[in-house]
């Protein structure tokens, strides 16, 4: 690829980026004809057209659509390795601030952190514990763990491991109220909710080649998902949590999966985010490698974690 072959695709995906010419010789303090221009120089090169311009908006067309994630994709390999050997240069010293959900972050980052920083020792560490979305640029964190489904957005995203949801309960009310061989048999179990969940009372399970939905009811809904867990294994009822939360009380027996071959309806995982894709700090990139290596496994799969 050649200067002038970047400069027709840094200008297309500039323009796409920003919704726009006008937008994006803004952006890049470039004049918007001469983006245009170099947009017009591409698809005639490619023999194809990429996008639909009107004086209001600008629309991918199906061909555009599968260049721009494409090339987009390829661009961020090529930042990666330039950030990769630069950053190979820089020391990991400063200040890490990093936001975690709270029971995630008490349960699988707390108790490794020390390793981290043993790693790099000119490095001090700020963590904040809450169950909500901080805004990272507004706020000053350099990096966060996020769970579940990420919405669009400027950030950029690392999926470090899967979250799974999963049914629940301990042997004692299993042994006491019977297991339940299909996912309609929970209508007559008590069965606790979790009033944070969006479906909530609703659970949908798949049941062979179907969707199958239950209203759920029982003697306890919280919003405190730590809660959920000691609850079942109190024999209260069967719960729907996430793996890594039920994971040290399911390696222990202390709880076991109720309907595992009806797996709960899911797209949600295990996420790092920080603010953009260009000049990461050193830091944050070996907080990224890190933590990327240190839930590679889904250590709740596999590891008991006392109190």
């Amino acid at each position: 690829m050649n200067g002038t072959e970047f400069e027709q695709i840094t200008a297309f995906l500039a323009a796409v980026e920003h919704g726009g010419f006008t937008a994006a010789s803004q952006a890049l303090g470039r004049d918007g004809s001469i983006l245009s221009r170099r947009v017009t120089a591409l698809e005639k090169r490619l023999g194809v057209r990429l996008m639909e311009r009107t004086t209001r908006r600008l629309a991918l067309t199906e061909a555009g659509e599968r260049f721009y994630q494409r090339m987009r994709g390829a661009l961020h390999v090529m930042l990666d390795i330039e950030q990769d050997t630069a950053a190979a240069a820089v020391g990991v010293r400063g200040t890490l601030r990093i936001a975690l959900p709270a029971s995630f972050g008490r349960m699988w980052i707390a108790p490794i952190l020390p390793a981290f920083l043993a790693t790099y020792p000119d490095l001090f560490v700020e963590t904040a514990l809450e169950d909500r979305y901080v805004d990272l640029v507004a706020e000053s964190f350099d990096a966060a763990i996020r769970i579940g489904t990420l919405a669009d957005s400027r950030l950029v995203a690392r999926r470090l491991a899967p979250s799974r949801r999963m049914l629940c309960a301990s042997p004692a009310y299993l042994h006491l109220h019977g297991v339940p061989a299909r996912p309609v048999d929970l209508a007559q179990h008590a069965c606790l909710g979790f009033s944070r969940l969006a479906s909530h009372p609703l659970w949908t399970l798949r049941d062979g080649d179907k969707m199958t939905t239950v209203r759920i009811a029982g003697p306890l809904v919280t919003d405190d998902a730590s809660s959920l867990v000691q609850a079942a294994v109190s024999g209260l009822g069967i719960a729907m949590v996430s793996d890594w939360l039920a994971g040290p009380e399911l390696c222990s027996g202390r709880l076991v999966p109720v309907l595992p071959d009806c797996p709960v309806e899911n797209d949600e995982a295990i996420y790092l985010v920080h603010p953009s894709a260009r000049l990461v700090p050193a830091k944050t990139r070996a907080f990224g490698s890190w933590i990327t290596q240190a839930l590679a496994t889904r250590p709740w799969l596999h590891q008991d974690v006392t109190d």
